[in-house]
């Protein structure tokens, strides 16, 4: 986000919590300024702020600025360049690229049905880095893998594994 967006977004913010039935002016802004910090700065500084005529600040008026707003004096600068104000966490964008890797790996073993399916399951499952997490404990644990096949497929083409599925043995 831009300086000017930034100060776009204050005056809108500060209108509302005084009340004004919208944002507040840059006239407001001026008079608000002066009367309240005893200094201010002028409605067409304002503005050229605002639309990035001016889009460095003095530190005399940043901190004006921030001390009239109540912010901290860093956050009235440019963002850098591909900055997000979402919350996103490098957590959920792994799970995508994650996601992503096994729905492109059963597309890739579509001649194995079993194979396909299970990449398929376990990137459609709501915490895919658990199930994975999951699957390599029960990988590391002697003998389970082999137990868990024999109780979710006692017989191969019996049915009887999609139906323990269903009945919440997946992932």
């Amino acid at each position: 986000m831009k300086l000017g967006e930034k100060l776009r977004y204050l005056r809108l913010v500060e209108g509302t919590l005084r009340g004004l039935d919208g944002e507040m002016t840059q006239q407001d802004l001026a008079r608000a300024m002066k009367k309240e910090l005893g200094r201010g700065l002028s409605q067409s500084y304002l503005s050229q702020i605002e639309s990035g005529a001016r889009p460095h600040l003095t530190n005399d008026t940043r901190m004006l600025l921030a001390r009239f707003f109540k912010v901290h004096p860093g956050y009235l600068v440019d963002d850098p360049e591909g900055y997000h104000t979402e919350l996103t966490s490098d957590l959920r964008a792994m799970e995508d690229r994650l996601d992503l890797m096994l729905i492109n790996g059963a597309e890739q073993f579509t001649d194995d049905a079993d194979l396909s399916e299970a990449l398929l399951r376990i990137a459609r499952y709501a915490d895919t880095r658990k199930a994975m997490i999951l699957l390599g404990a029960i990988l590391e644990a002697p003998g389970l893998p082999e137990r868990l096949m024999e109780v979710l497929k006692p017989a191969a083409g019996s049915g009887k594994v999609r139906t323990a599925a269903r009945q919440g043995a997946s992932l």
